[in-house]
């Protein structure tokens, strides 16, 4: 089980106000959705967690330990934040290789399975340059939930799909869900969010100004 306390969080870069006093608190076995346009602070808030940021004020507490104090980043996490970024000369298999060897953790059957998983051939030769949007979106997204980590942190992760992905997609979010894990995606798009989501935090001009329960009902 896994949980995530954000407190008082807030951040400035070139005196823009980019975070302004962020509270929330996030445990395993859900889907939570950040909602705000471009420029609203979602992906900021993002990189916070992931521990790419760091705040200059508040913390954020992953399952009992503050980061950049006890951790410098979450112990078992997979990330997609905005776009996609691979080496354009290796095949996604290649390069989902080198990313795992990073860790030692993951397997090459891990990684097998994570292409499949997202509509990807393993054994496809095609180099990342040579990808279409839709699989260079697939890819980065096979690279967040390769070995399933504990925490799952995936930027507008279907932009570049189709309807069919889009659904496969929430398909394996929601299997990976129920292992509990949890799961936070960022979307400008209220259908798309809601579609995925258990719970919405809407966050405004680097403030969360409402925070709803998603139900079968509201889809």
């Amino acid at each position: 089980m896994s949980e995530i306390k954000i407190e008082g969080l807030c951040k400035k870069i070139k005196g823009a106000v980019i975070l302004d006093h962020i509270s929330m608190t996030l445990t395993s076995g859900k889907i939570y959705g950040f909602k705000g346009k471009n420029g609203s602070g979602k992906t900021m808030l993002m990189r916070a967690v992931s521990g790419l940021l760091i705040p200059d004020e508040g913390t954020v507490v992953i399952n009992g330990k503050t980061l950049h104090k006890d951790i410098p980043f979450p112990e078992s996490i997979g990330i997609l934040i905005e776009n996609p970024s691979f080496l354009s000369q290796y095949t996604g298999y290649k390069n989902l290789k080198m990313l795992s060897s990073l860790t030692g953790q993951i397997t090459d059957e891990d990684i097998k399975l994570a292409l499949i998983r997202v509509g990807l051939d393993p054994s496809d030769k095609r180099v990342f340059r040579k990808y279409s949007l839709g699989m260079k979106e697939k890819l980065g997204i096979a690279n967040a939930i390769m070995g399933e980590p504990d925490i799952i942190i995936l930027d507008e992760p279907i932009n570049a799909l189709d309807e069919e992905s889009v659904r496969k997609i929430k398909d394996i979010l929601l299997e990976i869900r129920d292992k509990g894990k949890l799961i936070i995606i960022a979307c400008h798009d209220r259908e798309e969010l809601e579609f995925l989501s258990d719970v919405i935090f809407e966050i405004q001009d680097g403030r969360v100004v409402d925070r709803k329960e998603i139900s079968n009902e509201d889809i």
